[in-house]
């Protein structure tokens, strides 16, 4: 063999070998550049604590007449619904609270659960109990006895990273022992 031979030989056994030599997977590493991170864990423990603090202040705002905590705590667009069946908004609702309208002696909060949907989403359930309660509605001369027991649903967002309540409504138990028992 002579040496233009034996140099062609050798230059097509590189170019052959270099041929099998695994491939780059350009899909791979695409995806690897362009793939979303994976969502963290939602911690639901957190959001149900976070939940209930908010509730309980949110009763101790409204006994107390802070009306800057029920501002932080209701949305703008919060929709609420009251024991008669009327409805009302935020402005409302801290109206009713800056006026010193509702008085109470106690508003405790009784087996709330709270049901978390999402990261962005949830909503409590319980019974909330007024002691010596009073609203004093302008239209009327005598306040109006809210004393009694109850039970809610408030619905909560997460908007712009912090938890506000979307809607409310309370119900007034006309048998509150009977309300007490679970069903069968």
């Amino acid at each position: 063999m002579n040496r233009n031979a034996l140099a062609l030989f050798a230059i097509l056994a590189v170019l052959v070998l270099a041929g099998c030599q695994p491939a780059v997977d350009t899909n791979r590493n695409l995806a690897a550049a362009t793939a979303t991170p994976a969502k963290a864990p939602v911690d639901w423990a957190a959001i149900e604590a976070e939940l209930l603090k908010l509730e309980r202040d949110w009763a101790a705002a409204t006994k107390d007449h802070n009306a800057e905590v029920v501002r932080r705590i209701l949305a703008d667009d919060a929709v609420m619904i009251y024991p008669d069946g009327t409805a009302g908004t935020k402005a409302d609702e801290v109206r009713s609270i800056e006026s010193g309208a509702i008085t109470a002696d106690a508003w405790d909060m009784l087996d709330p659960k709270v049901t978390v949907i999402d990261e962005d989403s949830a909503f409590i359930t319980g019974r909330s109990i007024i002691k010596n309660g009073k609203y004093k509605d302008p239209k009327q001369k005598r306040p109006i006895d809210i004393s009694g027991e109850y039970r809610f649903l408030d619905v909560y967002a997460k908007r712009d990273g912090k938890w506000q309540a979307v809607a409310s409504q309370a119900t007034t138990i006309a048998n509150p022992a009977a309300a007490a028992s679970p069903s069968p």
